[in-house]
């Protein structure tokens, strides 16, 4: 179909509004913590478990759901993880302790492993050929902004009514999503799918990111070797079975090979840097959770009006200019926001570097995720979107996990600004190297005339 059709743009709106559950969630709880800290008694490490443990089952299990959808029905897959999704954020939403909020936080990830590969592949198989790169971008470019529009949107709920409200708020957005998939947006599946799910890999992939991740936290070295040792175990495993999980033949396309280490090294950056971001703001600067979500509200307004033209950009001129400059931009972005500490200036402290790394990230991510799809046939749209979307959770569960120990943030006095702000600095530096790694990554591996969409076929 085409994007400008009625079909197309109820599809989009479909894939836009269900994919944006998970990545809204995944940055409006950020902005929550503070409050969820002061209301469940929680450390440090309760914070980073709200945070990770979402992002590990959503990271360990979204290959699961793209090849899921690959078999079952991208649209069947695609609302049955929007109703799990539902369901989970309800649990969320009436957490009596720190346990029972992480738990639940958990099975939420379960169901936004299910409906995110789903919603980029619906595009990918639906949307025709000439439109595709500008549906593709509009999907990165309101993906981006539900990410960065959560902290505004959290801050509000948070001041307003309660963190329980970040959670509530994905009932009846759910509902809408179901109802716009069922009515307008037509199935589609890989016929030519064969085999059983590896469910020996998805067994060695959730517990090696759920023992890294532990051993990260606790900065346990031990620990995380082991988790090192199962991801090796899992790659292994993947060369050997018939029925992959991971088809390792896609990463032969060295565009693919490095769009997805371009991927994790910017994800990782993004979430470490949102994270520590929004709580320098609160436990240093004193900004309030609205003022302090307000704060990202140009990365949403910059995304929002640009990223569709990144698409079109990065599909007329090719990815490799616009993956490597962005990355570079951003991380300028991130070193420009070092100066943020007590009574922070928003005008001179926080905005020049928010507006910098906004215009960075517009111009990567839609071309980014272009790219990945490029590189894989069309019936392997599915797993080639779990894949990326896979690089992408698992850098940043990995990010939140080993940023604050490597930073120095830690312990009971964690919320302490003489404390907080030196370990803040240092993570930017970090994000920042992160950004330069993922620019200069797709530098050496992409090339230009590499990204019109489905060039593998």
């Amino acid at each position: 179909m085409r994007l400008n059709s009625t079909q197309g743009r109820w599809l989009l709106l479909a894939t836009v509004l269900g994919s944006s559950l998970a990545f809204l969630d995944g940055s409006i709880v950020n902005i929550a913590l503070p409050a969820i800290q002061r209301d469940l008694g929680s450390g440090v490490a309760g914070l980073q478990w709200t945070i990770n443990a979402y992002t590990l089952t959503l990271a360990a299990l979204i290959l699961v759901g793209g090849s899921l959808g690959d078999r079952w029905g991208r649209r069947r897959v695609f609302v049955a993880g929007v109703v799990w999704f539902a369901l989970a954020s309800l649990l969320c939403a009436i957490a009596p302790n720190i346990e029972f909020l992480v738990a639940a936080r958990a099975l939420q990830g379960i169901g936004a492993a299910l409906l995110t590969p789903g919603s980029l592949a619906l595009i990918s198989a639906s949307i025709a050929l000439g439109d595709r790169g500008a549906a593709i971008g509009a999907w990165s470019g309101f993906a981006g902004v539900s990410t960065a529009f959560g902290p505004l949107l959290g801050g509000w709920l948070v001041e307003a009514v309660s963190w329980r409200a970040v959670f509530y708020l994905n009932l009846p957005l759910a509902a809408v999503v179901v109802f716009i998939t069922l009515r307008h947006v037509p199935e589609s599946r890989d016929d030519e799918v064969e085999g059983r799910i590896d469910f020996t890999g998805v067994a060695l992939t959730a517990a090696g990111l759920a023992t890294l991740t532990y051993g990260l936290v606790g900065s346990q070295v031990l620990t995380s070797l082991l988790g090192v040792l199962l991801l090796i175990a899992f790659v292994v495993q993947q060369r050997r079975s018939p029925h992959a999980l991971v088809p390792l033949e896609l990463f032969a396309n060295r565009t693919f090979t490095g769009a997805n280490l371009s991927t994790f090294a910017v994800y990782g950056s993004l979430s470490g840097a949102m994270f520590l971001l929004v709580l320098q703001l609160q436990f240093v600067s004193g900004y309030s959770p609205l003022a302090s979500g307000a704060a990202t509200l140009p990365i949403t307004l910059i995304m929002l009006l640009f990223s569709a033209r990144a698409g079109r950009l990065g599909q007329r001129i090719g990815p490799g200019w616009p993956m490597t400059v962005g990355p570079l931009i951003a991380a300028a972005g991130l070193l420009l926001l070092l100066p943020i500490g007590r009574e922070a200036s928003y005008a001179a402290d926080v905005f020049p570097g928010v507006m910098v790394f906004a215009v960075g990230l517009t111009l990567l991510v839609a071309p980014l995720t272009t790219t990945v799809l490029a590189a894989a046939p069309t019936r392997q749209a599915g797993i080639a979107s779990g894949i990326n979307n896979a690089v992408a959770r698992t850098a940043s569960l990995l990010a939140v996990a080993a940023l604050p120990p490597i930073v120095g943030i830690g312990g009971a006095d964690f919320a302490d600004p003489d404390v907080f702000s030196p370990g803040f600095r240092l993570g930017m530096v970090v994000c920042a190297f992160l950004l330069v790694c993922g620019g200069v990554v797709a530098g050496v591996l992409i090339r230009n005339n590499e990204g019109s969409v489905n060039a593998v076929d």
